[in-house]
């Protein structure tokens, strides 16, 4: 005896691969991953505070 194949979730099940697969390749060709997006805020903030740090009031000079 051979086992029943479903024929509407084998279709949902390969179009759903594809999706994945195809939405894998677009975020390996144009993403970024969160971590990665938050990392560069991070540098980005502690780089402008450092700039911000070293300024010079024109009232002293």
């Amino acid at each position: 005896m051979s086992n029943l194949t479903n024929l509407n979730k084998a279709r949902k099940d390969r179009k759903r691969d594809s999706e994945k697969r195809d939405a894998n390749m677009h975020s390996a060709k144009f993403g970024r991953s969160k971590a990665d997006k938050q990392a560069m805020a991070a540098k980005l903030s502690k780089a402008s505070k450092a700039l911000d740090g070293h300024k010079v009031d024109d009232k002293d000079a």
